[in-house]
């Protein structure tokens, strides 16, 4: 676990953009089980959720279409919380950070560590901003 005051400006960056927390295995569960679509943000703090996942985050959520629910778990933090919210995402492997969208609890697009490192924000909004058309 980290020290809570290092990650509390890495949980603010995307809970201004409106995501929930989610803390526990039971929040989880009822958010990830809504309808309609739910985008999960798997919050970190290494430098690549810093230079592209969460800056990438922020431009995609300027599009037109975008998730009804937007929600996130802090890996490293909540680890049962974001152990629960990998169920959600088989059969894809854990990293951090990682986006999920689901549509009516089903995975429909992932983008994962490695479609977000070395990348630049609009990169990786581009891969949601297509995501979000299709399925919002």
């Amino acid at each position: 676990m980290y020290d809570p005051e290092l990650v509390q400006p890495m949980r603010d960056e995307v809970t201004r953009l409106g995501l929930q927390e989610l803390k526990t295995p039971a929040d989880v569960e009822a958010a990830l089980q809504k309808p309609g679509t739910t985008l999960v943000f798997v919050n970190s703090v290494c430098g690549c959720a810093a230079g592209g996942a969460r800056p990438g985050l922020r431009l995609a959520l300027m599009n037109a279409k975008k998730p009804a629910n937007l929600v996130t778990v802090f890996a490293g933090m909540e680890t049962q919380a974001t152990e629960k919210a990998r169920e959600f995402f088989k059969p894809y492997r854990p990293s951090s950070p990682q986006i999920a969208l689901l549509k009516d609890g089903k995975l429909v697009k992932m983008v994962q560590r490695q479609d977000i490192e070395g990348r630049q924000p609009a990169d990786v909004a581009k891969a949601l901003v297509e995501a979000f058309n299709e399925h919002c």
